[in-house]
């Protein structure tokens, strides 16, 4: 199995076709040994000829995750948007990307265009790490701050990486995602976050802004 951005990448033995797998938020892939007992109704199956099977779940209501069968030629097709990976980027690569569109960087690092392999929880590890707002435009972001960051992105993910093998759980692999009111494990103060309709911020007010808590919008919405 190989990997590209948030793609898991399955080649037949002759390399004519190659399966595709996209998790997206809640897909889960787990292989079951011959006999192993699994899911009754997984949203795909792939029987090996062992008798192993590598089976796809999702939870939740929205069903997002895919598998796709392919020819070389129309994967590299289908992934030829991508940017570079992310663990793979150095200080000065990831400079040049901050600097070609002034974006928030929660959204910049999040844009598999530009890097590939960041989602939503690790954004929010990666900025806590590098000590930048969320909020911050990437083409303001200092040269200190662009190797700070180019580091965080390259241990917050070899962390999670190693982790996710030991078996952890997402409670054990987040220290900042999802952690709402929890102290921050660098200064304690308590987390904070900002809500939008398809992702949620969250961001240690004395780490990384300042002191300023940023503004809810959803929940100044339900103020009114």
């Amino acid at each position: 199995m190989e990997r590209r951005a948030k793609r898991f990448l399955l080649p037949t033995d002759d390399d004519e076709l190659v399966l595709m797998v996209h998790l997206m938020s809640a897909g889960r892939l787990r292989y079951l040994r011959a006999g192993e007992k699994g899911p009754k109704t997984p949203i795909f199956r792939l029987r090996f000829e062992d008798g192993g099977e590598l089976v796809l779940t999702e939870a939740g209501h929205k069903k997002r995750a895919g598998v796709w069968l392919l020819r070389p030629d129309a994967l590299a097709a289908e992934l030829e948007h991508l940017g570079p990976e992310a663990d793979q980027l150095d200080a000065a690569s990831l400079g040049a990307i901050l600097a070609s569109d002034s974006r928030r960087l929660h959204s910049l690092l999040r844009d598999q265009r530009l890097i590939a392999g960041i989602g939503r929880a690790w954004a929010n590890e990666i900025l806590h790490t590098a000590k930048l707002s969320p909020y911050a435009l990437s083409t303001q972001v200092g040269e200190d701050e662009v190797e700070r960051l180019s580091e965080a992105i390259r241990d917050e993910l070899a962390r999670g990486l190693e982790l996710r093998l030991a078996g952890a759980s997402d409670d054990k692999v987040y220290r900042v995602h999802r952690k709402l009111g929890e102290p921050c494990w660098r200064c304690g103060t308590a987390i904070q976050q900002v809500d939008f309709d398809e992702h949620t911020i969250f961001y240690c007010p004395e780490c990384q802004t300042e002191g300023r808590v940023l503004k809810d919008r959803r929940m100044s919405r339900l103020l009114r």
